[in-house]
């Protein structure tokens, strides 16, 4: 029985990611504070904002609380079987609060946010005075219990151990409540007493009561695994799940699983025990099904009703009520069937071991909201079961000790992986999609313009965009349908051009640890290579004709300012996102033998994230790489810290 209890406190930055935006914008010489104190804003034009102003008058707090406890109890039964049980219960609590005080909401009323992509850009409308404030609590229970059987048998070469077992989840998410309200007599109170604001004195302002986030989910397995092996040389795994979840439609909510695994210990047959090469040396290969049920809403197969629209009846305002989404009772499963064959193997007496590994990984009924015809479905949209995407790859992990001896060792470790990502396909019988376009981040003048594609044949991080042909008399052209060089391109995406993607090509970690005598050290060096970075962050920065007006980089300093296509989104603003980063060093020396209560006392340095090498003109390479919007820089990366550590190890 284990039971643990433990409460944190964050004090966030109000719309961080917008502050970030506003931080590449501000005019490095204007000032942050005006002589009187306050805080300096040009308000003559729009969308441009002090960040330091934006972060000191509004407040964003949350605290946290985590209940966890686990029960766990086993019994030995006759025939050599024995049953497991295990109860586990977790309450995850948060209660929030914001303030954005009298200053905010009568300057700062109108600014649009800078989600991460792919959500869209939307504006932020503050419509309180006098200070706006928020507060909410939700908690998330989580609810498991396992049993299992096991069995274990011993019969000359051969061993079996087979599980028999059952599991039961339940999942309560935003149960809780939310509200804000406006108009307070002083902004020092914050969001601590609801009760001083007066919100109904403000025309047009609504209560707040939060959006409808609880969700109520069950997952449901029975499940058997069977390991068996003879005379430990050759090996098998074979098991199947059958897992239920309530997220999906009334006729596809149960799945089967299977997996096989085998295994050939070749170090351990006859032929091989006069060799000196090999300590061990494994041969593998295994083939399994995986189902998926996150990722989604857990409403998505339900047919839901919202407000669709407010209307007038004889002079009396209503709220309309109607469908928001349809319902799927043919949603299921995605599933993910993954084979993969590997070699283990350790020579010189363990002085060089490692791992090869190659897998093909194809995953089917991908998740998907399609356009339907709204005649047949009220909502407009479905969410279905429909496309298809393969990843194979391979990856090598080599681990050696070049030197050891009395005074001085090393050791090393190398870890190569290669992904190729693709979409199969994007349509069945039922719901078709030539191309999906995505990831439009709402660029100065580029609402609604799209970066990437969703394309059969092509990765997820597809770039789709105008392809940059160049300066003409300090205007940017582009190359158009017919191969053809223009200032104006058409509208849409007529002469897009598909322009690389930000899948890597190869991923590198490599990790070194080393001692002479009393020092110590190691270092990590972390590579990505070969995948391509959208700047839209210096896209956005472009802006020429404005340079009296907001922060230019460096880079574009001699643009024209008659180039109105400066910062338009195309191949001009696509970039090499290859890195080479020192993840990690350290350096320390131990002394020993310092009396007789000490029995060593080691004195270190350490440091994080020391250098990163790159010619990416951004902030930093390491960019989004997962999702749906990998390799987009979007106004809003935080910085990564460099830290260093001076500190003691102590041993009595």
């Amino acid at each position: 029985l284990a039971v643990t209890n433990s409460s944190s406190y964050a004090n966030f930055i109000p719309y961080r990611n917008t502050v970030l935006k506003q931080m590449l914008q501000f005019l490095p010489v204007s000032p942050v504070k005006n002589p009187d104190g306050s805080y300096f804003d040009d308000f003559t034009h729009t969308t441009y904002y002090n960040p330091v102003s934006l972060i000191h008058h509004g407040q964003e707090n949350m605290k946290y609380t985590n209940l966890l406890g686990i029960f766990t109890a086993r019994l030995k039964l006759p025939f050599g079987l024995k049953y497991g049980v295990a109860l586990s219960y977790q309450n995850y609590s948060t209660l929030y609060g914001a303030y954005y005080d009298s200053y905010y909401t009568q300057y700062y009323n109108n600014i649009r946010s800078t989600p991460d992509p792919p959500a869209l850009s939307e504006l932020i409308t503050l419509t309180g005075s006098n200070g706006e404030a928020i507060r909410n609590t939700y908690q998330n229970t989580n609810k498991i219990l396992e049993t299992f059987f096991t069995w274990d048998i011993r019969a000359g070469g051969h061993s079996i151990n087979a599980v028999l077992g059952y599991s039961f989840q339940e999942t309560v998410n935003g149960e809780g409540f939310q509200a804000s309200t406006t108009n307070f007599p002083v902004d020092n109170v914050g969001y601590n007493n609801l009760a001083l604001s007066n919100p109904y004195a403000i025309p047009g302002f609504n209560v707040d009561f939060g959006p409808d986030n609880y969700q109520h989910n069950r997952l449901i397995a029975d499940f058997v695994r069977v390991n068996y092996s003879y005379k430990d040389k050759y090996l098998l795994q074979a098991s199947i799940r059958r897992d239920g979840s309530s997220v999906f439609g009334a006729r596809h909510r149960w799945g089967y699983f299977p997996a096989v695994g085998i295994a050939w210990r070749i170090d351990q047959e006859s032929f091989m025990q006069d060799q000196s090469l090999f300590n061990s040396l494994k041969l593998r290969a295994s083939y399994g099904v995986t189902g998926n049920s996150l990722g989604f809403s857990p409403t998505a197969a339900q047919a839901l009703s919202g407000n669709i629209g407010n209307y007038y009846y004889q002079g009396l305002p209503l709220i309309g009520i109607g469908p928001t989404q349809s319902a799927n009772p043919d949603l299921r499963w995605e599933k993910t069937a993954t084979a993969d064959i590997g070699l283990d193997f350790s020579i010189g007496k363990g002085r060089l071991s490692g791992t090869l590994e190659v897998y093909n990984k194809r995953t089917t009924d991908l998740i998907w909201s399609y356009p339907v015809d709204p005649n047949l479905v009220p909502s407009g949209s479905i969410t279905a079961n429909v496309g298809t995407m393969n990843n194979k790859g391979i990856e090598l992990s080599i681990n050696a000790t070049p030197v050891r001896n009395t005074s001085f060792s090393w050791t090393t470790s190398m870890n190569l992986a290669h992904n190729q990502n693709e979409i199969v396909s994007l349509s069945n019988s039922r719901f078709r999609a030539d191309s999906i376009q995505d990831v439009a981040p709402d660029g100065t003048g580029q609402s609604g313009v799209d970066l990437q594609i969703l394309l059969s044949g092509k990765p997820i991080g597809q770039f789709y965009t105008l392809k940059y042909a160049g300066d003409s008399s300090g205007i940017s052209q582009y190359i158009d349908a017919k191969g053809k060089q223009t200032t104006v391109p058409a509208p849409g995406t007529t002469d897009y051009h598909l322009a690389g993607n930000a899948q890597p090509k190869l991923l590198i970690g490599w990790e070194n640890k080393f001692r002479y005598k009393n020092f110590d050290g190691s270092m990590l060096l972390r590579s990505v290579l070969g995948n391509k970075i959208f700047n839209v962050t210096l896209a956005n920065l472009d802006q020429p004709n404005s340079a009296q007006n907001v922060n230019i980089p460096l880079s574009i300093a001699g643009e024209s300012p008659k180039n109105y296509n400066a910062g338009r989104y195309s191949t001009r603003y696509i970039e090499n996102g290859t890195y080479v980063r020192l993840d990690y060093a350290s350096l320390g020396y131990s002394f020993t033998r310092i009396s007789r209560y000490i029995r060593t006392l080691r004195v270190y340095i350490a440091a994080n994230n020391l250098f990163v090498l790159t010619g990416y003109k951004g902030i930093d390479p390491e960019v989004n790489q997962g999702g749906l919007a990998p390799g987009v820089d979007a106004n809003n990366f935080y910085p990564k810290t460099r830290t260093f550590l001076l500190g003691v190890n102590l041993s009595l």
